[in-house]
């Protein structure tokens, strides 16, 4: 990706190799010395991976568990050094990249803040500075003298947040770590990225909150078995991602559930007069023809049907169990129409998905994002929800008397 703002971080061609030794004692490495070769397996967490990251910027590293996200991001900060390759880095680094990162148990919060500012560059007079903010933000004044091997993790995560983003970081680095504290807590965190992002500070955050991916960043990285699969917008990056993921989960499901014999062929949206559509108005009636089949006679089956938003999340969804209809046992293919009379979505792009389960039991067959739905509109809202209508005049109603 190509842009005018100066690099603050480049990585180039970066490897990163770990050891798993197969001995389980101290004994047994002894033993098996000369013969470390076969007790040992090579695991490449990262494999020539190039990123370039412009000032400003708020980019997710986003993949399955297991993929690199949190190597490539300790690579980033100089917490480990790669196999090969190279990092460059620019400006100041702040980074949460693992519970309790930096802090000393036995000492307490306050001597805690002296010692992770230090680390970050600061100054003792310049930590004074900034001393009562930061436990102010963190919301823990009552145990900051205390001993943090006595903090909970979430105390643990308000007290390294708040030091990271008092120190005046030019780029920010961030690991999970916000999904510990309470919710009024992330919110204040979310807020204080938002400021930075206002600011022109540049963020790197891995997170498996594929929402929040969309939300705040700018950029979307997909790793997996490190490597990079896309470097993109969030949106094509998510979708990638929640794809590869209804992929793995379907076949876990046919492999596992009792219909692996059925499958949901197609899902077809059509309009009321039974033409195939791709785009509908807010308020029309949609029907979704759903194909399934089976192989072996399939009783006490039910046919599962959803919208879905771009980024996979679910915007509406039911099944005939829900609807109170008992399907008759299938074998071969059956057509199934839903007809969703007068849906009001919200302007913007869907995907439909369609799905097989037993009654009171697991779903064991799933076709997502079986055909886009484009919803139109004035433009004059967003999200997922449309209204019957909006007045074009906005009515002062006066001082609350």
């Amino acid at each position: 990706m190509t842009t005018s703002r100066p690099a603050v971080i480049e990585v180039k061609d970066l490897s990163k190799r770990f050891v798993i030794r197969k001995d389980k004692s101290i004994k047994e490495r002894i033993v098996n010395a000369t013969l470390s070769r076969q007790h040992r397996e090579d695991f490449w967490a990262l494999r020539n991976v190039d990123l370039t990251i412009e000032s400003g910027s708020t980019v997710g590293l986003i993949g399955p568990n297991g993929s690199g996200k949190s190597t490539l991001l300790k690579a980033i900060g100089g917490i480990i050094q790669p196999t090969s390759g190279t990092v460059r880095r620019r400006g100041r680094l702040a980074a949460l990249l693992e519970l309790g990162a930096g802090f000393h148990p036995d000492l307490t919060g306050r001597d805690n803040v002296y010692l992770n500012a230090a680390i970050l560059g600061l100054s003792r007079r310049q930590t004074d500075l900034y001393f009562d903010a930061i436990v102010e933000f963190s919301g823990i004044e009552q145990f900051i003298d205390t001993q943090v091997k006595f903090y909970s993790s979430g105390m643990y995560v308000r007290l390294a947040f708040a030091v990271a983003v008092h120190v005046d970081p030019d780029v920010l680095l961030v690991d999970e770590v916000l999904a510990v504290g309470d919710e009024p807590f992330q919110r204040k965190c979310m807020d204080r990225i938002k400021q930075f992002q206002r600011e022109g500070r540049t963020i790197v955050l891995v997170t498996h909150a594929l929402d929040q991916v969309v939300d705040i960043c700018t950029r979307a990285v997909v790793l997996e078995h490190g490597h990079v699969m896309l470097d993109g917008s969030p949106r094509d990056a998510t979708r990638l991602l929640r794809k590869d993921f209804d992929v793995t989960s379907t076949a876990e499901m046919e492999a596992s559930g009792p219909g692996t014999h059925a499958r949901v062929v197609s899902v077809q949206p059509r309009d009321s007069a039974g033409n195939n559509v791709t785009d509908v108005r807010p308020g029309e009636d949609l029907v979704l023809r759903v194909t399934v089949e089976s192989d072996q006679d399939l009783a006490d089956w039910v046919l599962g049907i959803g919208i879905d938003s771009p980024t996979g999340q679910a915007v509406f969804g039911t099944n005939t169990q829900l609807m109170g209809t008992r399907m008759t046992t299938l074998r071969g293919r059956r057509v199934v129409d839903v007809r969703l009379a007068g849906l009001r979505l919200g302007e913007g792009q869907y995907f439909v998905h369609g799905a097989l389960a037993q009654w009171d039991g697991p779903t064991f067959a799933k076709l997502s994002q079986a055909a886009p739905l484009e919803v139109g509109g004035t433009g004059r809202s967003i999200g997922p929800v449309g209204v019957a209508d909006l007045t074009s005049e906005v009515v002062d109603a006066g001082a609350h008397r």
